[in-house]
């Protein structure tokens, strides 16, 4: 991890943080949109390195500008579960940061990535003094809940197939696929798949096989193709 000191890339960063249709920020004043992009540090994160770590207190509120972040936590016996999936322009660890507690999660770079860091005092006070701000932050931690929620009944009551094929469905959901719009938008290990889908990787490589084998993916390397959206969106719901 480095920081960015070139200060035209620097609020170049920033301006895409704050100004993006997505950005909980983009309804400020141009006079709290420059104060952000005054005191913001961005940061750049190479593949595998951790943006933080469960147990840690959150240092100011992060947006992920560039690159894929995955958001997991360690469970008994250092099993690991992904919870989220993060793309830009997003917030990551702001449950942590506007709760005033230590993150229950660890985020890392799934690729080279670049996070913009907002100063804790200057959100907060810019928070508390825009109301349509804080409706906003409310809103997306209620989404947020519910897609948690679901989550959770999907890797409690579904078997292993139907597990697979939810996550396939929310990596479709959060980074869509490319151009040729069968192939997912992210290239995931065996194990992080497994992960997101709370199964062992020996089950994930055999249940990836089987949908092979039934005409609904390709299957390159990393890559996933989903070939039959229809069949994969049946074996979701039927769990």
């Amino acid at each position: 991890m480095y920081t960015i000191t070139d200060t035209d890339l620097h609020d170049s960063l920033c301006q895409i943080c704050i100004d993006s249709p997505h950005s909980l920020l983009s309804e400020l004043d141009e006079n709290a949109k420059r104060k952000i992009i005054d005191t913001t540090v961005c940061l750049s994160y190479k593949k595998g390195e951790l943006i933080y770590q469960e147990g840690n207190m959150p240092v100011g509120l992060l947006c992920l500008i560039t690159g894929k972040v995955k958001i997991y936590k360690e469970g008994i016996g250092g099993r690991i579960q992904i919870v989220r999936m993060a793309k830009p322009i997003g917030f990551i660890g702001y449950r942590a940061f506007f709760a005033e507690e230590i993150h229950i999660a660890s985020a890392e770079a799934l690729e080279d990535s670049i996070i913009c860091r907002i100063k804790t005092e200057l959100i907060l006070d810019i928070v508390r003094n825009i109301p349509e701000l804080a409706m906003s932050i409310i809103r997306a931690l209620a989404t947020d809940l519910g897609f948690s929620n679901r989550r959770t009944v999907t890797l409690t009551q579904k078997h292993i197939r139907g597990r697979l094929a939810e996550a396939l469905l929310v990596l479709k959901d959060t980074y869509g696929f490319e151009d040729d719009n069968m192939t997912l938008k992210i290239c995931l290990s065996r194990e992080d798949i497994a992960n997101l889908s709370n199964m062992t990787t020996s089950n994930a490589i055999r249940t990836l096989s089987n949908f092979a084998s039934e005409g609904i993916l390709e299957l390159s390397g990393k890559q996933i193709k989903i070939t039959n959206m229809e069949a994969l969106e049946k074996v979701s719901e039927m769990g």
